[in-house]
Formats: structure tokens, sequence, C-alpha cells
């Protein structure tokens, strides 16, 4: 096991460098910070060659690039074009998005594999049907018209919840958002347990448990449903960068200042430092949610060794 962690981090290095080094690239090679800075005005040559002095970016590209990973490794991610650091930026965003994505992360768990189980073990029955029906229509909706359909009813109509999220954005005022933004990972989840319980249903080790006399619970929550959940486990495990990357939409609708505001703002502006940065924090977020995955094949399974 430990062999094969020193293995797997070392192959994160050149993914981590490939990753950053392309958004560096498109954010800093195919657009121009500065002028983004004063806007539709043009600038004075001179002013504009001493900030692009001050911002190292009168270097080559490559230049460029080692001495912001080398900012990086000091804990220096920067500074925004309003004068705020992005570590700043950071220490207010992501807390709130995580908090959000635990929300989220937890409700496509316990409901979509609970609705994948009792779809698969149910396979060509009504309930099956509805399942699959329920599903793909979450997935054929986009985020933005669910997002806003629930906010009316259960925030505006109906007054359950609060329209928006308060700044301080604590767990009870994400309940709705953390549905808004795990529906449709919820309708992949559910999709892939019910296909995976209903396949490994049929296996010979479940008929032999079932032959030994073993409660129908037993079988259910201690074979079958452990084997079925690798590709579940591997899903959302990907999904938890993605919630957290792509929770633009759905912190827009609710007013949440997280990652995803923060990026659509970084990105609205043209402020490099901010959009680098953080998309350099979520490529780490991504590699280590991967790799914890991987970790995680073993306890599901037994019959997987790491060398």
């Amino acid at each position: 096991m430990g062999r094969y962690v020193i293995r797997r981090l070392l192959q994160m290095i050149p993914v981590f460098i490939g990753s950053t080094f392309l958004i560096f690239f498109m954010v800093y090679a195919l657009g121009d910070p500065v002028a983004a800075l004063f806007g539709d005005k043009a600038p004075d040559p001179a002013t504009a060659a001493r900030i692009r002095k001050d911002l190292y970016l009168d270097q080559p590209l490559w230049k460029q690039y080692l001495h912001y990973m080398n900012q990086i490794f000091q804990g220096d991610f920067g500074t925004a074009f309003n004068g705020q650091s992005v570590t700043s930026l950071m220490a207010t965003a992501f807390p709130v998005t995580l908090r959000l994505t635990i929300v989220a992360i937890v409700i496509e768990v316990v409901v979509g594999i609970t609705l994948g189980v009792v779809s698969g073990l149910r396979r060509g029955r009504s309930v099956d049907t509805s399942v699959l029906v329920l599903t793909l229509v979450v997935i054929s909706v986009p985020t933005f018209v669910t997002g806003y359909l629930l906010q009316y009813l259960f925030g505006v109509k109906w007054g359950w919840v609060r329209p928006t999220v308060s700044p301080d954005a604590p767990f009870s005022e994400l309940i709705l958002p953390g549905i808004v933004l795990a529906l449709v990972s919820l309708a992949y989840v559910t999709r892939l347990s019910r296909t995976s319980i209903a396949e490994n249903a049929k296996a010979d080790y479940v008929r032999t448990a079932v032959a030994k006399g073993l409660p129908r619970r037993r079988v259910v929550t201690r074979h079958l449903l452990r084997n079925s959940l690798i590709p579940v486990v591997t899903f959302i495990g990907t999904d938890i960068g993605a919630l957290m990357g792509g929770a633009i939409v759905t912190e827009r609708i609710f007013n949440i200042h997280g990652v995803g505001y923060q990026l659509y703002q970084g990105i609205l502006r043209n402020n490099a430092p901010t959009v680098v940065g953080f998309v350099t924090i979520l490529v780490i977020v991504f590699l280590v949610a991967n790799l914890l995955v991987d970790l995680l094949y073993a306890v599901l399974d037994p019959r997987i060794r790491y060398a």
C-alpha cells in the first residue's frame, strides 16, 4: 500500500504541472490582463509597460509560469486586480463552497444509492420504470431552470426557506442550494447504482449467499452492495471537484459568494490571478479525491490489493 501511494503521488506531479501550465497559458497568453485593468480605455504605453514589469508579464511565458509556481510554494497566489490578495479571497470562498459541496454529496450519496438499490432489486417493475423516468427528467432539465423553479416555490411562494443565502452561509441555508447542485449528479448515481446492483444480483457469489440461508438484508448490504459501489465511488470521487468548480450557476442563483462566484467574477473581469489561483486549488482537489477513491477500492473489495 505504501509503495502504491508513493507511486501515485509521483504520478500526480506531472499531472499537476501540465494542468496548471495549461490554464496559465490559456489565461495569460490568450488574453491581455493589463488591458483588462483599463477596460475600454487605452492604457498609456509607459504605464502599461510599468505594470507589466511589476506583474512579471514582460518575461517569457515559461519564466512567468516558473515565477508563479515559486510563489505558490511560498503560499502566495498573487494579488487580484482590485488589490486584494487571492489567498484572502480563497479563505472566504472555499469554506462556503466546501459546505455547499458537503450538503450536495450527502444528498447525492444517500438518496442516489437508496433509489439505485431499490430500482436495481426491482428491475423491470413499476418502481424501476418510475425511477428511470424521474432521473431522465432531472438530467434533461438544465440546472438554472431547476434552481430558479425551486427557489421560487420554496423560497418565494411558500416561504419555507430563504430565497437567497446570507453571507456566512450556514448549513441550514444551504440545503436547497445543495439539492439543486446535487440533482443531476444524484440522477447519475441512481442509474449507476441500479445498473451495478442489477448486474451483480445475478452473480454466483450472491446466489451462493442466498443458498446458504443468509438473511436478504445481509446479502444486500454485506455482499451485493459493497461490490456494486465501486463504479459509484469512482463517479462520486471525480464529482467532488466538479461540484466545487461547477457551482457557478447554483451560487449565482442563490447569491452564494463561493468558488463559483469568484471564478465567474474573475472570468468576467479578466482577472487572471484570481482565475489561475482558484483553478490551481481545484486541480489539487481533483487529484486528492482520485487518490482517495483508488484507496477506497480496497476497502470495498478485499480482492483488490495494491503493491
